[in-house]
């Protein structure tokens, strides 16, 4: 195998290296529909207590999505180094 080839398969190992590190990303919308179903389906059954679960919805929203961004930053690293 010449050194050309071993490049050229390294690069594409880089780009399945990508793929399987946003596979994260489906994690993440995965988790911000179930709560965010969660969360209406919380606040239908009793509208009262909907406000004072509000903030734990945001946080709970932060975190999910960080979790997203930073499988989105991962996958830029692998294939961009």
């Amino acid at each position: 195998m010449d050194l050309q080839s071993a490049q050229a398969i390294a690069h594409g190992l880089q780009f399945i290296g990508a793929g399987l590190a946003t596979l994260g990303m489906i994690g993440a919308g995965i988790g911000l529909g179930i709560l965010f179903g969660n969360y209406y389906v919380g606040a239908l059954r009793n509208p009262s207590a909907a406000k004072t679960q509000q903030t734990n919805l945001f946080i709970g929203m932060a975190l999910t999505e960080a979790l997203g961004i930073f499988s989105f930053v991962i996958a830029l690293l692998v294939l961009f180094s």
